[in-house]
């Protein structure tokens, strides 16, 4: 079976740590497709060879897998060299077992990409990839900081120092210089009036009685230096914010479009960490549900002889679903907005909680798409479409009795007697 060739001229590369494997099929008018391989080192001096011999063989169109992050500096030299790369998710390019090597999995790649067999990835411009990293390092950042407050939290709760049942921020002002006087003069019992702040609601008496415990000395010292790493975290995401602001000034009115959303219009950041991820150009989406079928928002199609075997959403946008699901979740408790409420309470009375949340994810994600698309702000009217009756469900009165009938009322002239 002869497969249609779409590309005369393309190159497929197997990417590993230390080699890369590359392979060009060239295609003559015949049909004969004759291969050229070899193998570069991952080096950036190797790197630039490849990109020479593809250039001897007029080879502009290139495909490989995104194995890890080995492909990353791939990519960026290729692309510079004014090559077309195209990458490819694993699954899309996944060889035959038991007969693969490094230069036949290049090979295959090679005749699936000449083929049009490949589905490509999307790759932001060099610019959003920079903030995108930049972004997804303040949210590890952010995760170091829970980790190290419940290990701290954990040295407290050891010590029996009950400041989580007195203060709703154990690393607030007021907690905060509780802690350090206890770390300062360990044992000794002291007045927590003047650390307190005045606008503490607290009674002075429970966080008096709550901070009698002994905090032994490896607790001490475990605490300190949580304490510690919590400051310099903190400073860390201070100095990265600041950069990711900076990268963001070019964006600023796709960033004005994205905060007219709901939810996003609160902290600068919610609509940095979204575009991050999506870019300000939509064209790389041809449609909205293309947008939330890349951020793993839809269920997935899997059937087989009729049967449903599986809607569970994908687990794609790993750092994006995380932003819309807090949004969504703190939407659903809002009065302001109740084209997302009325929506939410519908589907979780019919699906759940987490499928009416991802629903409404959707629904954000295809406002943003539309709102970026077309240039506009966000409006709600395209998800309050009105509904007036149609003339099939317009009913006569003897029709409506009927139906009140079938279902079980009781057709009275006089009101009931309540008892």
């Amino acid at each position: 079976m002869a497969f249609k060739i779409f590309r005369k001229n393309c190159c497929g590369l197997d990417v590993h740590k230390t080699w890369i494997y590359a392979c060009i099929g060239i295609t003559d008018t015949n049909g004969r497709t004759e291969y050229k391989q070899a193998r570069f080192s991952s080096f950036s001096k190797g790197l630039k060879e490849l990109a020479d011999w593809l250039a001897k063989y007029r080879c502009f169109e290139v495909c490989m897998e995104s194995s890890g992050k080995y492909w990353i500096p791939v990519f960026n030299i290729l692309e510079k060299a004014g090559l077309f790369v195209t990458l490819a998710h694993p699954k899309y390019t996944k060889p035959q077992k038991g007969n693969k090597t490094d230069r036949k999995d290049a090979k295959w790649i090679c005749d699936l990409f000449m083929c049009d067999m490949i589905k490509p990835s999307f790759i932001p411009p060099a610019d959003i990839r920079h903030l995108r990293d930049l972004v997804r390092y303040r949210f590890k950042l952010t995760c170091m900081i829970t980790g190290e407050k419940n290990r701290a939290q954990n040295c407290l709760t050891v010590s029996n120092l009950k400041l989580d049942d007195v203060f709703r921020d154990v690393f607030g002002k007021s907690s905060r210089s509780i802690t350090e006087q206890i770390l300062a003069h360990p044992g000794e019992t002291f007045d927590v009036a003047p650390f307190v702040d005045r606008r503490c609601k607290t009674p002075i008496g429970e966080i008096q009685a709550a901070i009698d415990g002994a905090v032994s000395p490896e607790q001490a010292v475990k605490l300190r230096q949580c304490l510690d790493h919590i400051d310099e975290l903190e400073m860390h995401i201070e100095k990265v914010q600041q950069e990711i602001l900076r990268l963001s000034d070019k964006y600023q009115a796709a960033l004005d479009l994205v905060r007219t959303v709901p939810g996003f219009d609160k902290n600068p950041m919610t609509a940095i960490q979204i575009l991050s991820e999506i870019g300000g150009d939509m064209s790389v989406f041809p449609t909205a549900k293309h947008l939330v079928s890349w951020a793993g928002c839809c269920p997935r199609n899997d059937q087989s002889a009729g049967k449903i075997k599986s809607t569970r959403i994908s687990r794609a946008g790993s750092y994006f679903k995380p932003v819309l699901v807090q949004v969504a979740s703190a939407l659903t408790r809002s009065k302001d907005h109740p084209e997302i409420t009325n929506r939410y309470r519908r589907i979780k009375a019919r699906r759940g909680h987490k499928k009416a949340i991802i629903a409404v994810c959707r629904m954000l994600l295809t406002a943003i798409w539309h709102i970026l698309s077309d240039l506009k702000p966000y409006t709600p009217d395209g998800f309050v479409e009105p509904r007036p009756a149609e003339k099939s469900k317009v009913l006569t009165t003897a029709q409506a009795l009927s139906l009140l009938k079938q279902r079980g009322y009781v057709i009275s002239d006089s009101a009931p007697v309540l008892n």
